[in-house]
C-alpha cells in the first residue's frame, strides 16, 4: 500500500496476480526515481516494466491564497468564468462534429473507390486481379495506421475508453490526451476502418472528443500552450475533468448521431463524478455535434462529398417499419437476451486470453507489432474476398423496389460472381464497408434476402475477426464488431422464427446487436436510448429495454464488462462504485496501523526538514501540525513545497508571515500548476537552517474520517468526492497524541492491497474481486 498520490501500477493480470507496491517508503529509505508512463498495450503482465501513474487532485485546495482569490473576484470575472465554460463546451462539440465528418468523408471515399475498383475487376471476371487490388489496398492502409501508432503515439492504439474511465475516476493517464495522440487517432482510424478491418470508429471518436476537450482546456499542447488570461480558470483537474466528460459524450454523439445517448453514455459508462450543471453543458456539447452533422449530411446528400452520401454514419432508420409484437413474442425476445448475455460474457473471456497473447507478441518490438497488424489485415482481406465464393447465387425478387443486382460500392443485392438477375448474399455483407454491412443485415421487409448458411458464415467469421482484430496496434472501437456479431445471430433467430412471429427479421437483427452489446459492455440505459435514436422508432422501447436487462443480468453472472477487464489488464487502479462486503469488517484505523508512520510537518518548518521529506519520500501531501504537533492545521501538497523551495521563500527566523508577503510571492495560477520536480532544486547549507511558513499554502479543509469508520464507507466517500488523500483522525485524542493517525490514498483502498495486508479477510470475501 502506498501513502502518496503518485501511483505505481503494480502490473497485474486479470486473475489478481499482483506485485507488492514498492513505493511504500519510510523516511530513511532512498528516493525512488519516478516516471510518468503508461503502457500502450492492452495488458500489463507481472515482470514487465512498471508504470508510475499519478492520481488527480479533484479536491479544492482551500488555502489562504485560494480564499483571497475567490473573495477578490468581481462579478465580471465570475461571469467570464461561466461564459468561458460554455464557450469551451460549444467548441468541444463543434470541433468533434467537424472531425467526425472529416473521418466519415475520408473513410467512405477511400473505401468506396477501393470497392469500386474491385467491383470493376470482378464484373470482368478478373478475380485474381480483384483479390490483389483488394488485399494490397487493405495492407497499405493498415500499414499507415499501424506505423503512425507504433512510431509516434503508442497510446493511440485501441479505443481509449478504458483510459478515459480511469481519468474520470481520478487516475492521471499520461500522454492520452495530447495533440500527437489525437492526430494519430484521426489518421489511424481512417486507415484502419477504410482497410476493412473488423473495428469501428466509435471508440476512437470518444477518445478524439476527449483529446479536443483536454487541449482546449489547457490552451493547446504542452510545448505550445496559449497563455490567455481567461484560460487560467481551467488550470486545474476539476474543470479539465468536466471538459473531458463533455468530450467523451460528444464523441459518442458524433459516432451514432445520438445526443441524448451520448450524455447518458458519459453518465453511465465513463464518468465517476456527476452534477446537474455538468449535465447541461454535456447536453449542449452533444446538441452542437448533432447540428454540425446534420448540416454536413444535407450538403453531402446533394452529391458534393464524393462517394459520401446517405451512408457513412451509423444510422439505421426503421421508422417506416410497422412494429407489431404479441405475448407469444416474449419467448424469442427473451431468448435473444439470454444468448446475448452468454455470448457477450464468452466474448469478454476469450478476448481477455487473446489480449494476453498479443501482449507477449507486442513486447518483442515495434516490428512485431507491425507484422501482427499486417497479418490480421491479410487474413481479413482473404476471408472477405474468398468466402463469398462459397455462397450460392440467389435470384432477385422482382417485387422489391431496390435495384438488384448491383455492382457498386453499396447496395443490398451485390452481383459478385453471379449471372444477371441473381445476387450473392454473402458478398452483400462482406464486400462493403462495415457501416453498410450493418445496414444491409438490419434491412427490413426482406425476409428471404440472406440464406441461413450465409448468416452462419457471416456470424462465424466476425466472431473470429472480432477476437483477433482488437488488440493490434491501430485505433479500434468495440461497438461495431459487437454490432456485427449480434446482428448476425439476431437475424438467424428471426429467420427461424419467421413463421411464428410478426416481428420483422431486421428488427431481430437490431435486438441481437443490442443484446450482445449489453452482454459484453453491460450498458443498459444509454444503449437503449442510442438504439432508439438510431432506429428512429419509439415502438421498439419496451422490447429493447427487456432484451438489455436480460442480457446484462446474464452477463454479470459470469464476468466483468469488457472495459473493466481491460482496466484490470492494464493494471489501472480503478476504484469500483461498490465496495466488497468484507470491507465492512475492517476499520480505517486498522488500515492506518498497518502502514508506516505518517510523515508530518510543522506549521513553521525548517528548510532542512522539508528537503529531507521530499528527498526521502514520494508522498504527494503532508499533514501540517501546530501547537507542538497536537493540532491539525491542514494538508500541504508536494508541488507547493517544491514551489516554495524553487522560489526561495525562506525566513531567517521562526515566525508567521503576513498575508501581503505570500501574495507578493505567489499567485493562485502558479499554485494550480502541478510541479514536483525536486531534482533541479539546489539548496545551500545556510538555507537549510532557515524556515518556511507553511500556513498560507496549506489546505485548511482536508477531508478526514474518524478511525472507527469502516473501509467500505471510506471507499464510497473517497470515490464519490474524487479525493486523492483522506486523513485518518483519532476518535478521542489523548494528551500529547498526534491528531493524525494516517493518510489513505487510492492504493490503500484497493481490494487486492488490503488483502495483502490482512490475509485473514480473504476467507470472508464473496465472489471475484470487482
Amino acid at each position: 500500500m502506498d501513502e502518496d498520490g503518485n501511483l505505481q501500477i503494480s502490473n497485474s493480470n486479470y486473475n489478481g496476480e499482483e506485485e507488492a507496491d514498492p513505493e511504500n517508503n519510510t523516511m530513511n529509505q532512498p528516493l525512488l526515481k519516478r516516471h510518468r508512463t503508461l503502457s500502450s498495450t492492452p495488458l500489463a503482465l507481472v515482470g514487465t516494466k512498471v508504470s508510475h501513474i499519478e492520481s488527480l487532485d479533484y479536491e479544492i485546495n482551500e488555502n489562504d491564497l485560494f480564499k483571497h482569490d475567490w473573495r477578490s473576484r468581481s462579478k465580471a470575472q465570475v461571469l467570464q468564468y461561466i461564459f468561458a465554460k460554455w464557450t469551451l463546451a460549444f467548441l468541444v462539440g463543434l470541433l468533434t462534429g467537424l472531425i467526425a465528418t472529416l473521418i466519415n468523408l475520408a473513410v467512405e471515399n477511400i473505401a468506396g473507390y477501393k470497392l469500386l475498383a474491385v467491383g470493376h475487376y470482378i464484373s470482368q471476371d478478373m478475380y485474381v486481379t480483384g483479390l490483389l487490388v483488394f488485399t494490397g489496398a487493405n495492407l497499405g492502409l493498415t500499414l499507415v495506421a499501424t506505423v503512425l501508432v507504433v512510431v509516434f503515439a503508442p497510446t493511440a492504439a485501441g479505443p481509449g475508453i478504458p483510459e478515459i474511465k480511469a481519468y474520470l475516476n481520478g487516475i492521471d493517464t499520461p500522454n492520452m490526451f495530447g495533440a500527437t495522440t489525437m492526430i494519430v487517432k484521426i489518421v489511424g482510424s481512417i486507415g484502419a476502418v477504410a482497410a476493412g478491418l473488423d473495428l469501428g470508429k466509435e471508440g476512437p471518436l470518444v477518445h478524439i472528443g476527449s483529446c479536443i476537450a483536454s487541449l482546449l482546456g489547457q490552451g493547446g499542447p504542452d510545448n505550445h500552450r496559449i497563455k490567455w488570461r481567461w484560460l487560467r480558470y481551467f488550470n486545474n483537474d476539476r474543470d479539465r475533468r468536466d471538459l473531458i466528460t463533455c468530450g467523451s459524450a460528444s464523441g459518442v454523439c458524433a459516432a451514432f448521431r445520438s445526443p441524448v445517448g451520448g450524455v447518458l453514455f458519459a453518465l453511465e459508462e465513463v464518468a465517476t463524478w456527476w452534477r446537474s450543471a455538468l449535465l447541461w453543458r454535456t447536453f449542449f456539447s452533444t446538441a452542437v455535434v448533432v447540428v454540425v452533422l446534420r448540416a454536413f449530411i444535407e450538403i453531402c446528400n446533394s452529391g458534393k462529398c464524393g462517394l459520401f452520401g446517405k451512408g457513412g454514419l451509423i444510422m439505421f432508420d426503421v421508422s417506416h417499419v410497422e412494429v407489431r409484437y404479441h405475448a407469444v413474442d416474449i419467448i424469442p425476445v427473451t431468448l435473444i437476451g439470454v444468448i446475448g448475455g452468454i455470448l457477450g460474457s464468452l466474448y469478454n473471456h476469450l478476448l481477455h486470453k487473446v489480449l494476453r497473447l498479443y501482449n507477449l507478441i507486442n513486447q518483442k518490438g515495434k516490428i512485431h507489432k507491425v507484422l501482427l497488424s499486417l497479418s490480421v489485415s491479410l487474413f481479413t482481406s482473404l476471408c472477405l474476398y474468398g468466402l463469398p465464393f462459397l455462397a450460392e447465387c440467389k435470384p432477385c425478387n422482382p417485387s422489391i423496389d431496390e435495384a438488384c443486382p448491383t455492382n457498386g460500392r453499396s447496395g443490398n443485392f451485390k452481383q459478385f460472381n453471379c449471372p444477371n438477375g441473381y445476387y450473392n448474399d454473402l458478398a452483400t455483407l462482406f464486400l462493403t464497408t462495415n457501416d453498410d454491412a450493418v445496414r444491409n443485415v438490419f434491412s427490413s421487409n426482406t425476409p428471404n434476402e440472406f440464406g441461413m448458411v450465409s448468416l452462419w458464415i457471416y456470424f462465424g467469421l466476425y466472431c473470429i475477426l472480432g477476437l483477433i482484430t482488437f488488440g493490434i496496434a491501430t485505433p479500434s472501437g468495440l461497438f461495431l464488431p459487437i454490432i456485427l456479431m449480434g446482428s448476425a445471430y439476431g437475424r438467424m433467430l428471426g429467420t427461424v422464427m419467421g413463421p411464428y412471429t410478426k416481428i420483422d427479421q431486421g428488427l431481430y437483427a437490431v435486438l441481437g446487436a443490442a443484446s450482445l452489446m449489453a452482454g459484453s459492455m453491460r450498458m443498459t440505459v444509454s444503449l437503449c436510448v442510442i438504439f432508439l435514436e438510431l432506429t428512429n422508432n419509439l415502438l421498439l422501447l419496451p422490447i429493447t429495454m427487456f432484451v438489455l436487462l436480460i442480457a446484462k443480468t446474464v452477463g454479470d453472472s459470469f464476468n466483468l464488462s469488457i472495459y473493466e477487464i481491460i482496466l484490470h489488464l492494464k493494471g489501472l487502479p480503478f476504484l469500483e462504485a461498490n465496495p466488497e462486503p468484507w470491507m465492512r469488517n475492517l476499520t480505517v484505523g486498522e488500515l492506518g496501523d498497518a502502514k508506516p508512520p505518517v510523515v508530518t510537518l510543522s506549521g513553521v518548518e525548517k528548510v532542512a526538514n522539508i528537503v529531507d521529506a521530499l528527498r526521502n519520500t514520494t508522498h504527494n501531501a503532508f499533514p501540517v501540525l501546530d501547537g507542538d504537533a497536537t493540532e491539525l492545521h491542514g494538508l500541504i501538497l508536494r508541488a507547493h513545497l517544491v514551489k516554495v523551495l524553487k522560489k526561495r521563500w525562506f525566513l531567517n527566523e521562526k515566525r508567521r508571515t503576513e498575508d501581503w508577503e505570500v501574495r507578493e510571492k505567489f499567485t493562485p495560477v502558479e499554485l494550480a500548476e502541478r510541479e514536483d520536480n525536486f531534482d533541479d532544486v539546489g539548496i545551500t547549507s545556510s538555507e537549510m537552517q532557515m524556515y518556511v511558513d507553511l500556513h498560507p499554502l496549506t489546505n485548511t479543509t482536508p477531508y478526514t474520517v474518524v478511525q472507527s469508520m469502516s473501509v467500505a464507507k471510506a471507499l464510497v466517500l473517497f470515490r464519490s468526492v474524487g479525493l486523492r488523500h483522506l486523513l485518518i483522525v483519532p476518535k478521542i485524542q489523548a494528551s500529547g497524541m498526534s491528531p493524525v493517525i494516517g493518510i489513505l490514498t487510492r492504493q490503500d483502498l484497493r481490494a487486492y492491497n488490503i488483502l495483502q495486508a490482512f490475509p485473514h479477510l480473504d476467507k470472508h470475501k464473496s465472489g471475484k474481486l470487482r
